[in-house]
């Protein structure tokens, strides 16, 4: 298709019995459904008002909510201008879309040039996304890129007790402590995250996300105990976080190519740890899949799930 801008609040994509709802606003995802079951979280504002924004060009807290950029100090809001900027969809089919956001269209005073592509795509049972960051200045480009997609806990009718995160390789038990003003300490709490298995309860979270920095897993699960699941596998992503507010219906799954600022950090933005530096002309793709499996007892036994 040629590139064209679509106008409209938001486009609806449908494959099979699948639809998905991609707001225009902050390239969120608003809505994922499979066999009528819809698997992102509502945006209810009494708990959370997002469903999935896209964090771009920092992840997390700044120092001061300032950047600092060749010696010059800019504003940057938590997790970015991405969430609040409103992208052009620039090519559409019945199952896919490519939303892009340049500085023109940015809430923003950041000063480097930039263009950031996402392509959606929904299949039957996955919802794929696939983030390109181009730089299309004289100058180095320093950015981190996540995703924060929120689905109901409980998913899938039953109580939220017996909830699990599986992770497909071992992690630390232990996350970094968060601070009150959002930054990351260096000081590490134990988290029960024993055989690639956390039991999840909304304790967990009294003191902010858990935070799972180089992490060794390329997916991990968001497990019912009925055995029914909601995979994440992500491609250059190393960062991974789970979060919700305690006592809130929600789970957070996020996947980060950066993190918030260290505690004590007081450097220029493309100084901070885990920041991609981007050099001019070039582009970089980081992907993302969220995947739903039903339960063992919904399958027939040739393992098709099919009535």
């Amino acid at each position: 298709m040629t590139a064209q801008t679509i106008p409209g609040d938001s486009i609806s994509l449908s494959s099979g019995t699948s639809r998905a709802e991609i707001a225009l606003l902050g390239a969120q995802p608003i809505r994922w459904q499979v066999g009528g079951r819809d698997l992102l979280w509502s945006g209810d504002p009494a708990y959370w008002a997002w469903h999935a924004p896209v964090l771009f060009p920092v992840v997390g807290q700044v120092k001061g909510a300032r950047v600092r950029i060749a010696g010059r100090s800019y504003d940057m809001p938590r997790h970015g201008f991405a969430r609040t900027s409103r992208f052009r969809c620039v090519e559409r089919g019945p199952d896919q879309a490519r939303l892009r956001l340049e500085p023109e269209d940015a809430d923003t005073t950041f000063p480097l040039p930039f263009r950031l592509d996402l392509e959606v795509r929904l299949e039957l049972s996955a919802l794929r996304l696939a983030f390109t960051v181009h730089n299309p200045g004289p100058d180095v480009l320093p950015y981190a890129l996540g995703l924060h997609p929120a689905f109901p806990w409980p998913f899938d009718g039953s109580s939220p007790e017996g909830h699990r995160l599986v992770f497909a390789e071992p992690e630390r038990p232990e996350v970094p402590v968060i601070t009150a003003e959002g930054l990351i300490a260096t000081a590490r709490r134990p988290i029960p995250l024993a055989d690639r298995k956390l039991a999840l309860a909304s304790d967990l979270f009294r003191d902010d996300a858990l935070v799972f920095l180089d992490a060794h897993s390329r997916s991990w699960r968001f497990e019912a105990p009925s055995g029914a699941a909601i995979e994440m596998t992500v491609e250059h992503f190393p960062h991974l976080a789970a979060w919700t507010k305690p006592g809130a219906p929600f789970l957070s799954l996020e996947a980060w190519t950066g993190y918030a600022d260290p505690e004590g950090f007081d450097g220029d933005l493309q100084d901070k740890p885990a920041m991609i530096c981007l050099e001019p002309g070039a582009q970089r793709c980081h992907r993302l899949a969220m995947i739903v499996h039903d339960s063992p007892s919904s399958r027939t036994r040739d393992g098709t799930g099919k009535p």
